[in-house]
């Protein structure tokens, strides 16, 4: 599976996820990037947390985009089997989004 935005054919950089179940009194959001780190490779970024609060960071690097992109792939692919939605995406020629402008997407 590759996933791209609908208008390029760049991958995406930036995934913001949702799920929410009422009768469960479950609101949840899931942040997957792709961000450059200080030694040149690339590492998926992955927060993620309850509606509202701060939540986890979690940083896995790689060698190359392609490597981060298709890890990042295979998180979208098992969260939206878990129920989640996808509620904003960028892709690469779009400047990456900081952590604090993606959480206000968050709601």
């Amino acid at each position: 599976m590759h996933i791209a935005d609908a208008g390029t054919d760049q991958p995406l950089q930036l995934l913001v996820l949702e799920r929410r179940d009422d009768a469960r009194n479950m609101a949840r959001w899931y942040v997957l990037s792709i961000e450059p780190t200080l030694f040149g490779d690339q590492a998926l970024i992955r927060e993620w947390g309850r509606t509202g609060s701060a939540g986890r960071r979690l940083g896995h690097p790689y060698s190359s985009k392609a490597a981060a992109a298709e890890a990042l792939e295979a998180w979208l692919a098992r969260k939206l089997r878990r129920g989640y939605r996808i509620r904003a995406t960028e892709d690469a020629t779009m400047p990456l989004t900081t952590r604090a402008s993606a959480r206000r997407v968050q709601g």
